[in-house]
């Protein structure tokens, strides 16, 4: 790691792939986005590849998402500077640019429908440390997702996904249910996640799960066995295994004609200390080829996140504004604070290695 990347310490890894945008996002137009402190921008070259480069101009500093591409450069739109795929200053009218230092190139992957950025150091990024996503890349399964902006830390999301009580407070209409409040909740830890696991049997469906009985032609208004089993992975990748099957068929382990159960796909992005890119959606196995189900899921999906926004932007002002504040941790938080503690090994393992 470099000593400019070691000096930007903060409360996330870098030496991670983060998902940057989805893959519709990066055109030929020029797209800015902050993430893990660092101003980047993102565009497609003529060939189809997309680039990150520093959103800085090494000329006067102006942001090169105000550019545009040409070929196989990126054009500074505020005096013409053009950058090559790697950073390197290609050409500008009237000047001989080479000895024009570069701007930073960040290794960029694009995979499974979504812009992979590495911030950190640009020898350890290879494309087998890439978090898999075998759903992304099979027929057998059908997604929906968007993306929101949050002013928060991003581990406040991590902590409200790991442990999913606040269900049945802050999302009351959809898929809350009293319950999730009395079923026990178990935590693991390995090296390579956490795992957190709530088991219901023989309840109502709540309103959302309703809608997903439906659409997988299985009765709405019979009992049902329901499962959350959250998983959290480094950098800050949450997949939540969620559904419910009728009662008695085996409940997570029912088979899949019993069953309507899918993924909840959670990549929670750093932008600044306190506040993140949050690229959701929903990853299923039943009627994958009705579309209209999809759209249906991602609009209950989009209400229930807008849910947790106005509580997570709220809690962060609370934070900020109260820093010295202990609060309270109990054995529903366990997942959160051992997924914070992975977080902060990696961060630690970096610094060592930066020493």
């Amino acid at each position: 790691m470099d000593r400019e990347t070691a000096a930007r310490r903060t409360t996330w890894p870098l030496d991670a792939w983060y998902v940057a945008a989805s893959a519709d996002e990066v055109g030929t137009k020029p797209l800015g986005r902050q993430i893990t402190g660092f101003r980047m921008v993102f565009f497609r070259s003529e060939s189809g590849d997309v680039v990150a480069l520093e959103d800085f101009c090494p000329h006067r500093g102006a942001p090169l998402s105000l550019g545009f591409v040409r070929g196989e450069t990126l054009v500074c739109g505020y005096h013409g500077l053009a950058l090559d795929c790697r950073g390197r200053p290609d050409t500008m009218p009237g000047q001989q640019v080479g000895k024009f230092p570069s701007a930073r190139h960040f290794p960029v992957i694009e995979r499974y429908g979504f812009i992979w950025v590495w911030p950190g150091d640009p020898a350890e990024a290879s494309a087998d440390k890439l978090h898999p996503l075998p759903w992304a890349e099979s027929p057998d399964w059908a997604y929906g997702g968007g993306l929101f902006h949050i002013a928060c830390d991003y581990r406040l999301m991590i902590d409200n996904l790991m442990d999913l009580t606040h269900e049945t407070y802050v999302h009351a209409s959809s898929i809350g249910q009293k319950e999730i409040d009395e079923a026990p909740v178990t935590t693991e830890a390995t090296a390579q996640e956490v795992v957190t696991s709530r088991h219901m049997d023989n309840v109502s469906a709540p309103p959302f799960w309703r809608m997903a009985l439906r659409g997988a032609n299985l009765p709405e208004d019979a009992p049902v066995d329901r499962w959350q089993r959250c998983r959290f992975s480094l950098p800050s990748h949450v997949m939540i295994e969620v559904g419910v099957a009728l009662a008695g068929e085996g409940g997570y382990h029912a088979d899949p004609a019993k069953k309507a159960s899918s993924i909840v796909v959670d990549f929670i992005t750093p932008e600044t200390e306190t506040s993140h890119w949050y690229f959701w959606g929903m990853a299923r196995q039943f009627s994958v080829e009705d579309s209209a189900l999809t759209d249906q899921i991602r609009e209950g999906q989009a209400k229930i996140f807008s849910e947790d926004l106005e509580m997570l932007e709220q809690q962060q002002r609370n934070l900020s504004q109260y820093p010295d504040r202990r609060l309270l941790k109990l054995n529903i938080d366990a997942g959160g604070v051992r997924s914070r503690l992975m977080i902060d090994r990696a961060i630690a393992r970096e610094q060592a290695a930066a020493e």
